[in-house]
């Protein structure tokens, strides 16, 4: 396949696989709390990915290892807790929503720590994004008061963190294959996770049925949600670009908000005209 087919295609892939991941956090969270839920999927998607790639570990230089551990930080580690997190409040349609923050969040680490140019049409982006942003929180506050919308800081927070990945990739890893890129962060992440699910008592937990069903779910999510899709993205960046790598973004909210509804989730018209200037603002900020 053509470097030109094959980077739609993956983005194609990825929009699915990460678009389906927020019901399945939703899922997960009917039985762990956000740390359980974190660790488990770590520790899931570090299981797969060293059996597959643990070979791959000896292509890292030791100089390296250091922008290794931190994609491994910034892409994995705090979102995957950051966006359970956030889902103990809002839904997992408005949470995807919020992801698609991660173009515009890359536009302005990029320009500002990793030497990107930006243009006027990209500012007026971020600005887009911005206003949009606030519409969808507010109107989720005044919607469902009985949520906590400042949670919403969390995938904030988190789009900031893939974006600094993204970045740090392609400017430091781009010569390693993707597989040693996935296998060095969860080799380094494996340890963490274990003990952060042990000490919060997931395993006194683990056998119970609502527990083994939402295990499940969290499984699904760490293998396809992280495993095999940290590896499609690390080869996306290879062959694209920061910007349009998080282009995956503009499908994601389709997708997740699709599984939403399936589950009984529902939008406000204001929401919804939120949600559009996210989307707008994305769109002028990946705008060549």
């Amino acid at each position: 396949m053509e470097t030109r087919q094959l980077k739609w295609f993956l983005l194609l892939v990825l929009s699915l696989i990460w678009g389906s991941s927020f019901i399945l956090i939703e899922l997960g969270l009917d039985a762990l709390n956000p740390f359980q839920l974190g660790s488990l999927r770590i520790v899931c998607a570090a299981v797969f990915l060293l059996a597959m790639s643990y070979k791959n570990l000896p292509e890292i230089p030791r100089h390296q290892w250091k922008y290794v551990a931190l994609a491994g930080l910034f892409g994995n580690f705090i979102p995957a807790y950051f966006f359970a997190l956030a889902e103990t409040q809002i839904s997992s349609s408005v949470t995807s929503i919020l992801n698609s923050l991660t173009p515009v969040n890359a536009l302005i680490l990029g320009t500002a720590f990793f030497g990107l140019s930006v243009k006027r049409s990209q500012v007026i982006g971020l600005i887009v994004g911005l206003m949009g942003t606030l519409i969808l929180i507010l109107s989720g506050a005044m919607s469902h008061p009985s949520q906590n919308y400042w949670f919403a800081g969390f995938v904030i927070v988190a789009t900031m963190c893939y974006a600094t990945n993204v970045n740090l990739v392609k400017k430091y890893l781009s010569d390693l294959s993707p597989k040693a890129i996935t296998a060095g962060n969860f080799a380094i992440m494996l340890l963490p996770a274990l003990i952060i699910l042990i000490v919060t008592g997931y395993f006194d937990i683990a056998t119970q049925p609502q527990a083994l069903k939402a295990s499940f779910f969290v499984l699904l999510l760490g293998v396809f949600g992280t495993g095999i899709a940290n590896i499609l993205f690390y080869r996306l960046i290879q062959i694209s670009s920061p910007v349009f790598s998080t282009q995956v973004t503009y499908l994601i909210p389709i997708v997740a908000c699709g599984w939403g509804i399936f589950y009984g989730e529902s939008l406000t018209s204001l929401q919804l005209l939120g949600a559009a200037i996210i989307l707008l603002g994305v769109y002028l900020t990946g705008k060549k």
